[in-house]
């Protein structure tokens, strides 16, 4: 197989590096993922269950704290084929994924652990999956979190009136692909919902990953709604009542539950990182999120990369799946 070839499989596919028995599997990813590797551990579908990330050094590093929030994509080599560089360079960001598109598992980056690894929530005790409310089955996005923002507890937005809700800020990927747990993909910003989640603001930026092969045509919310019609309105009826079979209200939001726009969207993300770049470096208090990081300039959390190392290797080692309750199968239906 020539050089060329081999490289082409690489950008295309999942790679499985690791995967002898009883030993981590490390994973790494295609074109949009080359930087960055994860790591399993514990047995999935538990609450032992842990997702690590690398870097392209093959350092153990924290997805919240250390892979950059604006993407590299600047560079020459990193501009999609036949896009204008102009176009493409600003206000692209790195997206970690949680939770690929039509499934269930709500998992989330761990804020409150040592490297902030990927693990499923927990509530009252039991694995946390989302409900499928009709006709939605699973999450209708790739969902997941722009790293180093942070919406702060002890900030009141100007006009909600709602602190922040302690964790990264949420995204929304409306592109065609499936991304898989752990994927760190680019994503190009096109407006943002203000979901009040129980008082707390949650935001919810949408996006589109610029690989997706219509990304052009998209450079601000209205053109989802020229594009994928039907699909803003989807996102707010799914986020207004995934709760709701568990016995919850239904989700409120600000500004009358209209999207505002990806300039707005900019300045919500820039500010939540002015936020995380505080919290790093102890200007502003972080209550139980773990900071510790590998890699972040000035941080007094910095750790070295075998202090790192030690966290993920004191975790269980990969183990075997245990079986998903056929209950999360379940499609509720909500009365109007």
């Amino acid at each position: 197989m020539s050089a060329a070839l081999r490289l082409g499989l690489f950008r295309l596919h999942r790679v499985t590096l690791s995967c002898s028995p009883g030993q981590p599997v490390v994973y790494h990813w295609g074109r949009s993922m080359h930087r960055y590797s994860t790591e399993e551990r514990g047995r999935p579908n538990t609450a032992e269950y842990r997702l690590y990330f690398k870097n392209e050094d093959g350092k153990f590093i924290s997805p919240f704290h250390d892979i950059p929030l604006y993407s590299r994509v600047e560079e020459d080599h990193d501009v999609p084929a036949k896009k204008s560089k102009n176009n493409w360079a600003k206000n692209i960001f790195n997206m970690v994924v949680e939770v690929p598109r039509w499934t269930n598992a709500k998992m989330e980056i761990a804020t409150k652990e040592s490297l902030n690894p990927i693990k499923q929530d927990i509530k009252k005790g039991k694995l946390r999956y989302v409900s499928n409310v009709f006709p939605h089955k699973g999450y209708i996005w790739n969902y997941g979190a722009l790293p180093q923002t942070w919406e702060d507890p002890s900030h009141k937005d100007k006009d909600t009136k709602c602190c922040g809700d302690n964790d990264p800020i949420d995204v929304c990927d409306i592109g065609s692909k499936v991304c898989s747990r752990g994927d760190v993909i680019q994503v190009k910003p096109l407006g943002v919902l203000a979901l009040i989640d129980e008082g707390e603001m949650d935001w919810k930026i949408i996006a589109i990953n610029i690989e997706d092969p219509e990304a052009d045509k998209f450079n601000d919310i209205d053109d989802v709604k020229k594009y994928k019609p039907g699909y803003l309105e989807a996102t707010v009826e799914w986020l207004k009542t995934y709760k709701v079979p568990d016995g919850k209200p239904e989700n409120q939001f600000g500004f009358n539950g209209q999207f505002k726009d990806q300039a707005f969207a900019i300045y919500i993300i820039k500010e939540t990182h002015e936020y995380w770049l505080n919290m790093v470096h102890k200007k502003s208090k972080c209550g139980d999120i773990v900071c510790k990081n590998v890699l972040v300039s000035d941080s007094p959390f910095c750790c070295s990369e075998e202090e790192a190392a030690a966290i993920v290797q004191s975790a269980p080692l990969l183990g075997e799946s245990s079986p998903v309750s056929t209950e999360v199968d379940i499609w509720h239906f909500i009365k109007k």
